[in-house]
């Protein structure tokens, strides 16, 4: 893993972080997210909400 691996790695844990408090203090959101039925579902949906979770850390 590169330098620049790890620190994407990290901010994709960050944003994982960040989407999951979000769900955890709103009900509607919760309720949006349990609802989606493939991985491109909650990609899409956190991307809705402004959290970059779609890419892996060794993809460019």
């Amino acid at each position: 893993m590169t330098k620049k691996d790890y620190k994407r790695f990290l901010y994709k844990i960050d944003q994982l972080n960040q989407l999951v408090e979000l769900i955890n203090q709103s009900p509607d959101k919760y309720k949006l997210f349990i609802s989606c039925k493939t991985h491109d579902d909650v990609v899409q949906l956190a991307k809705k909400w402004g959290y970059e979770i779609g890419k892996r850390w060794g993809e460019s």
